[in-house]
C-alpha cells in the first residue's frame, strides 16, 4: 500500500483505516474517503478510459456531476456497474474495477479506436454500416453491440431491497451548503416542516472543501454546529445521501436516499436505498454551482481536473494528485486553489489568460498564458503553456486544475420546460423562464457565489417561501463571510486544438462541434443529439457551457443567442432497483387472492396467475397423472350433475342512481333502458372507433340500481371507461359507480343438479324454481338462514347455471358450504381450465376474441348494436371496413382426424391455396380438448365463416409443423339449442 500523495490536514478519520481493492490490488485509505480520493492519496490517477476512443481517464471532479472516473463497485450478485468513484464512499473491504476496457485498464486493446478517429468522427454512425447491407446483421450490428455500454450485469438477482416512501413537509431545501443551511435553519426556526436534503454524506457543502469562507469561525465547524442545532429540532427531517433527482406537478419531488450504499451490506431489515416522493407546499434549491473546465490540446489525461475538485481534495480529503501542479485559470477562483495546495507544501505554478492575474510571493504566476498541450500516455508528465510574449514553456507536473468559471446548478428548475437565462456578469446561464411552483433557487444555483451572498440568499428564500405560507419569520444570525465579487474573463476553449475534449465521457471534441455547424446542425438539440454532447451520464455539468460557446463562435453568435438544451429527471444516474422498490419476483405485482383460495389449497388445488388474481386452475385427485384427467373430470361431472367455480374476479360495478338505466344504455351498444327490475342482460361494449371492449352482464336489482359484470381482464379498463364517461361525456346524469369487486364472493353454480343444490341453501322464502327464477333473473336473496346474498340465473358454461353472491368475509363458508351440501349429488370444485373448456364448447367469446381488432360484426352480434338508440362507438361500428361482405367471423372448427390438435394461434387456409399472408383466411383464438365430443375443438375467425358452415379447410402453424384439414362448423358445439340453460 502507498500513501505517497496523502496531505496533511482534511476531515478524514485518520484512526479508522480502511483496506479496498481497484483491479485487484490492494491499496488503504480512512473513513471519509471517497473512492476517488483513496485512489488519488495512494497515487492512482488513471481511473478509466472514455467511451468512444477508449482514452485514459482520470478523476474530473469531486461531485456527482463526474464524467470519467465510473467504476464498477462489490462483486457477485451485488456488483454495481456505472458508479461515479467521487461519491463511492470508502469502506473497509470495498472491491472496486474499472469498466470499458480489456484486457486491462492500462493496456487497452480497443484504444485502437483511439487511432482511428479520423473514421469516428461527430455522426459517423449516420454515414457508415450501409454498405453492403448484408454486413448489418453479421457484423455491424454484433461489432456495435459488443462495443456499446460502459459496465457489467452481475447476472444474479440483487439479494439486497429497495423501498419507497411518502414524505410531506412545508419546505424543501435542496442541497445544504451555505445557502441550504441558512434557510433551512431560518424556516426551523420560524416553526415551518423542513426537509433538508443533501447527496453528500457530509452537509455543509463548499464550507467543508474551502479555508477562509466565514470571518470569525472556521466553516467546518460552523456547518456542523447548524447541523447539530437542525437535528435537535423535532420539526425538521436532515436527510444526507438523499439526491432529490426530478421536480415534478404540484410541488412534488423524488428524491433518493442512499441508506446502505455506504456499507458493505445492508444492515437487517434496512434496504439498500429508498425512493421518496415528498409533497411540499414550496421548495428552495440550494444545489450550488459546478466549476466549468476549459477546452484545450489533450485536457483530458488522468491528473487534469477542475480547480475546485483539486481544492477539494487538498482540504476535505488530504490527497493530491501530486506534489507539483499548475493551475489553469480565467477567474479569481483559481487562485483560492492555488493558496490553498501551496499552504499544503505543493509546489503550484498559475497559468492565467488574464493579463493583469498579478503577482505572488507564494507562487509563480503566468499571466496572459495558456496552456495548449500536454504530454503524458497514461497520466499527466507536463503542460505546453504559450506565454503572454509569443514564447512557449514546459511546465512538469503531476496535476493540472482547470478553472473556466461556475455554472449555476440550474437543472432542476428546468424539469418543468423552464429555460435558463444568460448572465454576462457571471458568464453562466442562471435560473429563468417557467419554474416548478413554488421553487424558489439560492444561493449560488441562483448565481450568488460569495459566502454572504450565499447565506443571505438562503435566508430571503425562507422568508419568501414562509410569507407564501403565512408563517411568522424568525432570522436567526448568521456568520460574517466573505463577500467577493466575481471576476471572471470569458475564455472558453484554446484556438487552434486539433482534439481538445469537450465532452470527455462521450469523447465529444471541439472539432466535433465545429463539424456539426459545417453540416447545419446548429440547433443546440440538434447539435447535442449530433455529437452526443452532453448525453453522457453526467447530462453534459462539466461540457455544455464549453459546447455552446463554440457553436456560437463559429456561428459569429453570442451564447445566448444560441440557446441552452433544457435537463430532464433524473438530475443524476438513479439505479433501476430504486425506481422498481419492492415490485419485484413475488411482489411484482400484489397477489389478489379469491374468498375460496384457502380452501382451494386445502384440496392441492393448482394455481394460475389471471391479471393480478391467483385463481385454482384445476383440482387434482389421488391417482390423477396428467391435468387433462382432472379437467375432463371436472367438465364431465359439472355436465353431468354439478360443478362449482370461485368467480369473484370478474370485474363487479355497482351503478346507482336515477339516470342508471340511461346511462348503461350509453355505455352498452344494445339496450337497457327498459330491462326489468329482477332481469339481467347480456351486454356488449364498445370502444369509440366502434371496436369491441368488453362483454359480460347488468342486472337491474331496483330502478335505481345495477350490478354490471365485467371480464376478469378488464375489470380496471372498464371501470374507468365508465368513470370517464360519467364525468366528461354525461356530467349532468344522475349516476354514482363504484366498484364492488372485492367486496362480493361470487360463485358460478352449474349443471344439472345446480338448482337442487341451491335450494338447499337458499332460504325457503325465496323461489328459485324455473317458473319463479327463470333464465336471466336476478335478485336479492337470503342464504343460510338470513345471509344476505345475491342471485343471477346466467351461463356461461351452457348448463342450467346460477352465480350466487355473499359478501366477502363469508366467501370461504359459503364455499365450504357447498361442498358440504353438495356430496348427494357427487359435486365438484372445477377451476379456469374447465371453464374454459365448457365456454369454448359452448361458443362463448372471451378476452382471446375480444382482443381489440375484433368488432360486433366480427363476433356475429352485429344486430346487438342498436339502430334506435346513440350508445358509444355505435356510429364507427357502421364504417364500411368493419362491415365488408368478407369480414371475420367466429366459427368453430373440429378436426377433420379426430387425432389431430386445433392449437390456438394456427392460421386458415383455403385448401389448394399457398400459405402465405396474402391468402390468409382467417385463425385460431381458442381451442381446447372437449371431452364432451372427444377430439380437440377451437372457436376463430375466418372470413365469411357464418356462410361457410361444413366448408373444410386448411390448418396451418409453419412454426410448429401443424398442418391439417379442419370443418368449419358451428361455435355452439353443445346443445346450440340452449335447452339446457332454460331448463
Amino acid at each position: 500500500m502507498s500513501d505517497k500523495n496523502r496531505l496533511n490536514g482534511g476531515l478524514i478519520e485518520r484512526n479508522r483505516p480502511m483496506s479496498f481493492t481497484f483491479d485487484g490490488k490492494r491499496y488503504g485509505g480512512y473513513a471519509g474517503d471517497t473512492l476517488a480520493s483513496a485512489l488519488l492519496a495512494n497515487g492512482v490517477r488513471l481511473m478509466g478510459r472514455s467511451f468512444k476512443y477508449h482514452r485514459p481517464r482520470g478523476v474530473l471532479t469531486a461531485g456527482s456531476e463526474e464524467p470519467n472516473a465510473i467504476v464498477e463497485l462489490r462483486s457477485g450478485a451485488r456488483k454495481e456497474p456505472n458508479t461515479r468513484a467521487t461519491t463511492a464512499e470508502l469502506f473497509d473491504g470495498l472491491t472496486a474495477n474499472s469498466q470499458n476496457r480489456w484486457p486491462s485498464l492500462t493496456f487497452d486493446a480497443m484504444a485502437i479506436n483511439d487511432r482511428l478517429s479520423t473514421f469516428f468522427a461527430a455522426g459517423f454512425y449516420y454515414k457508415t454500416f450501409m454498405w453492403p447491407a448484408a454486413f448489418w446483421e453479421k457484423l455491424y450490428e454484433p461489432m456495435i453491440r459488443r462495443a456499446a455500454g460502459l459496465g457489467t450485469l452481475a447476472h444474479e438477482p440483487d439479494p439486497d431491497c429497495y423501498d419507497k416512501g411518502f414524505l410531506h413537509c412545508d419546505v424543501l431545501i435542496i442541497g445544504a451548503g451555505p445557502a441550504g443551511l441558512a434557510a433551512a435553519l431560518t424556516a426551523g426556526e420560524s416553526g415551518a416542516r423542513v426537509i433538508l436534503a443533501e447527496e453528500d454524506f457530509l452537509l455543509g457543502g463548499r464550507l467543508n472543501a474551502e479555508n477562509g469562507l466565514l470571518a470569525d469561525e472556521d466553516g467546518v465547524t460552523w456547518a456542523a454546529q447548524t447541523v447539530a442545532r437542525l437535528q435537535a429540532m423535532p420539526n425538521v427531517r436532515v436527510m444526507p445521501r438523499s439526491t432529490v433527482i426530478g421536480a415534478f406537478d404540484h410541488g412534488i419531488y423524488g428524491m433518493v436516499e442512499r441508506v446502505s450504499d455506504h456499507l458493505a451490506e445492508p444492515a437487517v431489515g434496512k434496504p439498500r436505498q429508498i425512493l421518496w416522493r415528498i409533497y411540499s407546499k414550496r421548495a428552495i434549491l440550494s444545489a450550488g454551482a459546478t466549476e466549468r473546465p476549459i477546452v484545450f490540446e489533450n485536457n483530458d489525461r488522468p491528473g487534469i481536473m477542475l480547480a475546485s475538485a483539486m481544492r477539494s481534495y487538498a482540504n476535505r480529503w488530504a490527497a493530491t494528485p501530486g506534489k507539483a501542479v499548475a493551475v489553469f485559470t480565467n477567474n479569481d477562483d483559481g487562485h483560492r486553489t492555488a493558496a490553498d495546495l501551496h499552504a499544503k507544501g505543493v509546489k503550484v505554478t498559475v497559468i492565467d489568460t488574464r493579463p493583469d492575474a498579478g503577482v505572488t510571493p507564494d507562487y509563480e504566476i503566468l499571466s496572459g498564458a495558456q496552456v495548449v498541450d500536454t504530454k503524458g500516455r497514461l497520466g499527466l508528465k507536463s503542460v505546453d503553456v504559450k506565454l503572454s510574449n509569443g514564447g512557449t514553456r514546459t511546465l512538469f507536473v503531476d496535476g493540472l486544475g482547470v478553472s473556466g468559471g461556475w455554472n449555476p446548478n440550474v437543472h432542476m428548475t428546468c424539469h418543468q420546460r423552464g429555460r435558463p437565462q444568460w448572465d454576462e456578469t457571471l458568464c453562466a446561464f442562471v435560473p429563468g423562464g417557467t419554474m416548478p411552483t413554488g421553487l424558489i433557487p439560492a444561493g449560488a444555483a441562483n448565481g450568488a457565489f460569495s459566502t454572504h451572498a450565499a447565506l443571505s440568499s438562503g435566508q430571503d428564500a425562507a422568508a419568501t417561501a414562509l410569507g407564501d405560507l403565512g408563517l411568522t419569520v424568525t432570522r436567526p444570525d448568521l456568520p460574517g463571510a466573505e463577500d467577493a465579487p466575481v471576476r471572471v474573463a470569458p475564455f472558453w476553449h484554446v484556438k487552434g486544438a486539433k482534439r481538445a475534449w469537450v465532452d470527455q465521457q462521450n469523447d465529444v471534441t471541439a472539432k466535433d462541434v465545429k463539424l456539426a455547424h459545417q453540416e447545419n446542425f446548429t440547433s443546440v438539440e440538434h447539435l447535442k443529439r449530433y455529437t452526443t454532447l452532453g448525453m453522457a451520464t453526467d447530462q453534459g455539468k462539466t461540457s455544455n457551457i464549453a459546447g455552446l460557446a463554440i457553436m456560437a463562435e463559429v456561428a459569429g453568435k453570442q451564447i445566448p443567442e444560441v440557446g441552452t438544451t433544457m435537463f430532464r429527471p433524473p438530475y443524476t444516474p438513479t439505479a433501476i432497483g430504486v425506481l422498481a422498490g419492492r415490485s419485484r419476483d413475488k411482489d411484482f405485482r400484489p397477489v389478489r387472492k379469491t374468498p375460496s383460495h384457502y380452501w382451494a389449497e386445502e384440496q392441492g388445488a393448482v394455481f394460475v396467475e389471471v391479471g393480478m388474481w391467483l385463481r385454482a386452475q384445476w383440482f387434482p385427485k389421488p391417482g390423477e397423472t396428467h391435468w387433462r384427467e382432472s379437467v375432463d373430470r371436472e367438465v364431465l361431472q359439472t355436465r353431468k350433475s354439478v360443478g362449482v367455480c370461485d368467480c369473484t374476479t370478474l370485474g363487479k360495478i355497482d351503478v346507482q342512481g336515477a339516470d342508471a338505466a340511461e346511462f348503461l344504455n350509453k355505455i352498452y351498444a344494445n339496450g337497457f333502458a327498459k330491462l326489468a327490475v329482477g332481469k339481467t342482460r347480456y351486454g356488449l361494449m364498445l370502444r369509440e372507433d366502434g371496436i369491441a371492449m368488453d362483454d359480460g352482464t347488468a342486472g337491474r336489482l331496483a330502478e335505481d340500481h345495477f350490478v354490471v359484470t365485467t371480464t376478469t381482464a378488464n375489470a380496471v379498463p372498464v371501470f374507468r371507461h365508465m368513470e370517464f364517461v360519467r364525468q366528461c361525456l354525461y356530467p349532468d346524469m344522475d349516476v354514482q359507480l363504484i366498484s364492488t369487486t372485492e367486496a362480493w364472493a361470487q360463485y358460478a353454480v352449474a349443471g344439472p343438479n345446480s338448482r337442487k343444490l341451491l335450494q338447499k341453501i337458499v332460504d325457503p322464502e325465496f323461489d328459485i324454481s324455473n317458473e319463479g327464477f327463470p333464465f336471466m333473473a336476478c335478485g336479492e336473496i337470503t342464504v343460510c338462514g338470513g345471509l344476505r346474498a345475491r342471485l343471477f340465473r346466467i351461463s356461461f358454461s351452457g348448463e342450467l347455471a346460477f352465480e350466487i353472491a355473499v359478501p366477502t368475509r363469508y366467501g370461504d363458508a359459503l364455499m365450504r358450504r357447498l361442498m358440504k351440501e353438495g356430496k348427494e349429488f357427487d359435486v365438484t370444485p372445477y377451476g379456469t381450465e374447465a371453464l374454459s373448456v365448457m365456454r369454448i364448447e359452448k361458443g362463448h367469446a372471451a378476452g382471446n376474441e375480444l382482443n381489440g381488432t375484433t368488432s360486433a360484426f366480427n363476433l356475429g352480434m352485429g344486430r346487438m348494436v342498436s339502430k334506435k338508440k346513440d350508445s358509444i362507438g355505435s356510429t364507427l361500428s357502421e364504417r364500411p371496413g368493419l362491415n365488408e361482405e368478407d369480414a371475420l367471423k367466429l366459427v368453430g372448427f373440429k378436426p377433420v382426424n379426430a387425432e389431430h390438435k386445433v392449437p390456438a394461434g394456427a392460421h386458415l387456409m383455403t385448401k389448394g391455396t399457398p400459405v402465405d399472408a396474402a391468402h390468409d383466411q382467417g385463425y385460431i383464438t381458442s381451442a381446447c380438448y372437449s371431452p364432451n365430443l372427444g377430439c380437440h375443438i377451437g372457436i376463430g375467425y375466418l372470413k365469411s365463416g357464418d356462410t361457410r358452415l361444413g366448408e373444410v379447410v386448411r390448418l396451418v402453424s409453419p412454426l410448429t409443423g401443424v398442418d391439417h384439414d379442419v370443418e368449419v362448423v358451428s361455435a355452439h358445439f353443445v346443445d346450440p339449442e340452449g335447452e339446457r340453460l332454460r331448463a
